[in-house]
């Protein structure tokens, strides 16, 4: 599947190229490269490095929907941008500008297809759309490295400040409005871009954020409840599941149970563990190398060696999980060969830029540049979530690599090591796999314990509100945060924000986003609500592609949520129309709680509610009708009810069975027959996409949700 949607990715991207050189002289006569000097002397900013914006192309392009491309940058920078320009008929004064979770590319967007179409998405909401490079490539190896300004917010401010001239001297009219949005990392940036600016956003739409304590500690706990619970998750999973019997805890031994206890108590929602096989440690994989930097000593001296720290006080735990393993290198191996292998993934521009697979870009994997590595002895099957090689002779020797997996008797390095370093590595050298490193990671938020306002570290405290475990010198968190967004966030920015969470989200844990709210809060007091507000989505994870969720019965995208909070954030500027209250919720141990009825959850997604023979488990026998009833309620003046999905078989393939509606309401009630003809369980799924104005047709805005049953059949 991914590889067909790649190819076809690099199809449509050819198919834009041939039709830009046909259509190329459509702007001869008035074209803006001809302009481009004008234009840039028109540009006035304060920033003194990004101060002479260029345009080099400039062509009408119909892929992935018609639209005038422009492109260009700063001279004497790194910093590219792209403008999409809709037709003059389609323009309302505005623009959307993404913001990548690092820099990354300025050319994303032309591999978008569906509602993925941000171009397309952009136009027909009266927008041209804009992407930048942010200043150009993150040095993974060396983050220090980074002028973290550039990257957070400073190549996209100028972007879009000089975007605003191009406009006019396309349009005409007054200044644009502008829009910004950016999930994760994005989400730092866009909010570190609109707290650090005046006069350039309107207002932003960041989803899934993060604390300046998410890192790296969501990622430690949740690695940590990996590896001990892995051989328990079919349990737990089957115990929160529709019709299951609510305890998670029940048959774990006592290490189990406080490694779950202590994941949820930060904050991991429970239902999310369904995908447990493919969740990986996703963006640890780009932030390993600072954290060890940073802090090496905790690594090197204190773990395994003093009173406090796991690793000390409970050898046992590690015992079978730990590796160290001496050998000796007998050849790089290529990215093609690493491919050809199974060993290695090619990046899918899909991915790039993308709120839950970005990190994968991370690095590079150019001609030349080894991927990994075959050594002499073959390694022992463990749960190996990562790891590093010690290079112990030869000209690289004392330098150490990150590996991302080992097999058989390779080492897969993961895509944030020094080309540098890879360079001066021979055959024959002397090395060590360890992933001791990446064991002792996983209890590191036990030693972050930050200030009193991060409630979920109340675990690690004692009855008088101090740790309970040894502290590290300093809390990395803040320092991960001010390098993806130039700042810490402090709530206060002028103009409007709808910020948007995920109920699901396992790498940006849901109450992060009332963090931000909180600080808000504190800087606006009563009139928080004339300039903010916080949606959740409910079964909503990390991932804004539909082919990241997983299981397509237990997660929704948010996709649709997003783009109607930008047409709303755009109204609430421009025409003063208030959008929807913001979401209802209590935060209980780390949990965000919300109202199962749509008029008192609020926000804009719609709530569905689903039993069989009136609850969420029925036993029947083969051949015996099955009366399902699905309840559906779009919140006040949100929307309507466009289509209803049911699976009928979770277990197998997703082929649902498909009803576009005649007749759109806020609220249905829906009722449906099914007969199962052999015995098993199954999981009967509804899922229900609502649009604010009642179209089906159209591929933006489509905002989802489900339910879900167990069935028996004996």
């Amino acid at each position: 599947m991914r590889s067909m949607k790649f190819f076809t990715q690099k199809l449509f991207g050819l198919a834009a190229v041939v039709l830009a050189l046909e259509s190329s002289s459509v702007y001869a006569q008035n074209s803006l490269l001809s302009m481009s000097k004008r234009l840039s002397e028109q540009f006035s900013t304060t920033d003194p490095l990004l101060t002479k914006p260029y345009i080099d192309i400039d062509e009408q392009r119909s892929i992935p929907s018609p639209h005038r491309y422009v492109h260009g940058g700063f001279e004497g920078t790194g910093t590219r941008f792209s403008f999409y320009f809709p037709s003059k008929e389609q323009y309302e004064g505005r623009f959307f500008q993404y913001v990548t979770p690092f820099p990354d590319n300025e050319n994303l967007a032309q591999f978008g297809t569906g509602e993925l179409n941000s171009i397309g998405f952009a136009n027909e909401s009266g927008a041209y759309f804009i992407e930048t490079n942010g200043g150009g490539p993150t040095d993974f190896s060396n983050p220090m490295a980074n002028d973290a300004t550039i990257g957070a917010y400073r190549a996209n401010a100028a972007s879009a400040q000089f975007s605003r001239i191009v406009a006019q001297e396309i349009f005409g009219g007054g200044r644009p409005y502008g829009y910004a949005f950016g999930g994760s990392g994005g989400a730092y940036r866009t909010i570190g871009g609109f707290e650090n600016t005046k006069g350039v956003w309107d207002g932003v739409v960041p989803f899934v954020l993060g604390s300046p304590m998410a890192i790296p500690n969501v990622f430690t706990a949740r690695m940590q409840a990996m590896r001990v619970l892995k051989d328990k998750f079919d349990q737990i999973n089957d115990a929160m599941d529709a019709g299951g019997s609510g305890d998670m805890y029940a048959g774990l031994t006592d290490q189990e149970k406080t490694a779950l206890e202590e994941v949820t108590k930060m904050g991991f929602p429970p239902n999310s563990w369904y995908d447990y096989k493919n969740m990986g440690i996703h963006g640890f994989l780009v932030l390993y190398n600072g954290v060890v930097m940073a802090d090496n000593a905790y690594f090197t001296q204190d773990f395994w060696n003093k009173p406090g720290y796991l690793g000390y006080d409970h050898p046992e735990y590690f015992e079978g999980a730990r590796l160290q393993k001496d050998s000796k290198l007998l050849k790089p191996i290529a990215i093609d060969e690493a491919v050809q292998l199974g060993i290695k993934q090619p990046i899918s521009d899909a991915d790039r830029g993308s709120a839950d697979l970005a990190w994968k870009a991370a690095g590079g994997s150019g001609a030349g540049v080894p991927v990994a590595f075959e050594i002499t002895d073959l390694l022992p099957e463990i749960d190996f979530l990562g790891g590093d090689l010690f290079i112990n002779s030869g000209e690289a020797k004392g330098q150490r690599l990150q590996v991302e997996t080992i097999t058989g008797n390779k080492v897969v390095l993961a895509p944030t090591n020094s080309a540098e370093i890879l360079a001066k590595i021979k055959p024959g050298d002397e090395v060590r796999v360890d992933n001791s490193n990446f064991l002792a990671v996983q209890s590191y938020h036990r030693h972050q314990v930050p200030g009193p306002e991060y409630k979920v570290w109340d675990q690690f405290r004692d009855k008088d509100g101090k740790p309970i475990y040894p502290q590290r010198p300093m809390l990395l968190g803040p320092m991960f945060t001010m390098g993806a967004a130039g700042s810490l966030p402090t709530g206060k920015f002028e103009g409007k924000m709808i910020l948007l969470g995920s109920l699901m989200d396992r790498e940006a844990f849901p109450w992060q986003c009332d963090w931000y709210r909180s600080r808000v809060k504190e800087h606006l007091g009563d009139k928080a609500d004339k300039n903010f507000r916080l949606w959740y989505t409910e079964h909503a994870l990390h991932g804004d592609q539909q082919d990241q969720l997983g299981d397509p019965t237990r997660a929704v995208g948010y996709i649709g949520v997003l783009h109607q909070a930008l047409r709303d954030l755009s109204s609430w500027v421009e025409k003063g129309i208030s959008p929807a209250a913001s979401t209802q919720y209590e935060i209980v141990d780390g949990q965000v709680i919300t109202p199962k009825l749509a008029q008192e959850r609020k926000g804009i997604q719609q709530t569905v509610s689903l039993t069989v023979g009136g609850m969420k488990k029925v036993e029947v026998k083969a051949g015996e009708k099955v009366k399902l009833q699905a309840v559906v309620e779009v919140p006040a003046g949100m929307g309507k009810i466009v289509q209803i999905d049911w699976d009928f078989d979770a277990n197998e393939n997703y082929y649902p069975e498909t009803r576009i509606l005649k007749k759109f309401k806020e609220k249905l009630v829906i009722k449906k027959s099914h007969v199962f003809d052999k015995s098993g369980t199954y999981f009967v799924t509804v899922r229900v996409k609502a649009n604010r104005n009642g179209n089906p047709d159209s591929h933006f805005a489509k905002i989802q949700n489900l339910d879900r049953v167990r069935v028996i059949v004996k």
